[in-house]
């Protein structure tokens, strides 16, 4: 890595040379060494020998006992999008990144080898190959940073919230988070959490960029614009309908109940309580609602929820969970610890030379070198006893063992791509596999255990450990 060098002095109307640019890349999201690496393999003859990378976790954050792929769909954007234009050149040639070789080298950029992963919305464990990247060592050591952004991000959002909607038992929950987080994290993390099994989104961005279904009525600002929260209500309700959720905690509950379903007639949609002992503003809520005829109405809680407070409500009656802070910051693990790191690679730059397993052996940082492939053992009634990892080859399965790899880019081609649905219809599928331990919210490590099988038969210990 090379030593930053000292600001220059700054001009008096300072303008950078390379940007801004109207033509989104994300070749620049990503670490210098990436690129001090790639320029010193150049000089040396290595860059083009082929390799294999893999991302993985060594731990589940402390007491998780599984974790959430999310981030494919994200990161297959972000390779599309991987370019070297003009202006990145400029800036990586005006800063000394680079030298003119790769520069010239960068200018033709386009990965062209293979990915398979983790499909979205699957279960991980501690070393799962979530991402197996093979093709040239320049061509798959640029992708390190934006991939490990993108999957650290995203699965961590995705494992919280499926955590969350395991408590939640049926009952919807609604991110609404966007102000407790970075402006377009709130965008990535609103998609993870809708294929964990959020049902919609406060994000518009999230909306129009990805498909997630979008909600939201007012807040406790809107009742205190008015003279009174009659009026304030009877204005919601004149412009939303009475299918509406009022917020009816700004002053006193029980009264704002009552007015609320007057002026719906008893139609009313929701009430969303936001503040006090939930459980019980619930409970009293939910007889005066029922006093008053208002059976259908339903009651929905917020106020900085996370999955013990949702499991705390389940006795109560609550029929949905509007969740924030805790949501978007991964409910006290906003990084999964992912890696990226090199396995394999040929000894030379030939095409047709074998590759040879590389691990690395630094204390609490081991690596096993070799190509992975994944499968998730099953027993006779479809539960799951462990992840499987075969070294070099496939494990060999058996009726019911499901492989859990599939291609994501085919000779640079982009073959990955699929509907938010899909990784959130698997990940139900994934979830309900687990073994009812999974859903305990008590410390503890992972549901299942990972093995490591060599290409003899022969069964490897994980050196890799959930925190307790």
């Amino acid at each position: 890595m090379t030593e930053p060098r000292a600001a220059a002095a700054p001009d008096p109307a300072p303008r950078a040379s390379w940007g801004p640019s109207d033509v989104p890349t994300t070749a620049l999201l990503t670490d210098q060494y990436e690129l001090t690496m790639l320029r010193a393999a150049l000089q040396a003859g290595t860059a083009q020998r082929h390799s294999v990378f893999e991302l993985f976790g060594r731990t589940l954050p402390e007491g998780r006992r599984y974790g959430v792929v999310a981030g494919v769909g994200r990161a297959l954007r972000a390779l599309r999008h991987f370019r070297f234009d003009d202006e990145s050149l400029a800036f990586l040639r005006d800063r000394e990144v680079v030298d003119d070789v790769t520069a010239d080298w960068l200018a033709d950029y386009r990965f062209s080898g293979n990915i398979w992963g983790y499909p979205e919305g699957e279960i991980y464990f501690p070393g799962s190959p979530l991402l197996v990247v093979e093709g040239s060592f320049a061509e798959a050591v640029l992708l390190e940073t934006v991939f490990l952004s993108i999957y650290n991000h995203d699965s961590a959002i995705a494992s919280a919230a499926s955590r969350m909607t395991a408590m939640a038992n049926g009952r919807p929950c609604i991110e609404m988070g966007s102000r407790r987080t970075q402006e377009l994290a709130a965008v990535a993390a609103a998609r993870a959490a809708y294929i964990a099994g959020f049902e919609t989104t406060s994000n518009l961005e999230a909306g129009r960029r990805y498909g997630v279904p979008t909600a939201g009525t007012a807040a406790h600002s809107f009742t205190l614009l008015f003279d009174s929260e009659r009026e304030a209500f009877r204005a919601q309700l004149d412009a939303l309908g009475t299918g509406t959720t009022l917020l009816v905690d700004t002053y006193d509950v029980a009264e704002a109940v009552r007015t609320g379903i007057e002026l719906a007639g008893g139609e009313l949609g929701a009430i969303r309580l936001d503040s006090g002992d939930l459980a019980e503003a619930a409970r009293r809520v939910r007889r005066q609602l029922d006093e008053l005829g208002a059976t259908k109405t339903k009651i929905i809680v917020t106020s900085d929820l996370d999955e013990w407070n949702i499991a705390a409500l389940s006795g109560a009656p609550v029929d949905g969970y509007g969740v924030g802070t805790a949501l978007v910051t991964g409910s006290g693990h906003p990084t999964s610890g992912f890696v990226y790191k090199l396995v394999a690679r040929a000894v030379d730059a030939d095409p047709a030379s074998p590759l040879v397993p590389v691990a690395k052996k630094s204390t609490n940082k081991t690596s096993i070198g070799g190509r992975k492939y994944a499968l998730r053992r099953l027993d006779e009634r479809g539960v799951a006893e462990a992840e499987v990892i075969g070294i070099g080859e496939p494990a060999r399965g058996d009726h019911n063992d499901r492989p859990l790899l599939v291609p994501l880019v085919r000779e640079g081609e982009i073959v990955g791509d699929e509907p938010l649905t899909a990784a959130r219809e698997r990940h139900v599928r994934a979830r309900a596999e687990l073994p009812l331990d999974a859903r305990k919210m008590s410390r503890g490590g992972p549901v299942i255990e990972t093995i490591y099988v060599e290409p003899d038969g022969d069964q490897l210990l994980s050196p890799y450990r959930s925190r307790r």
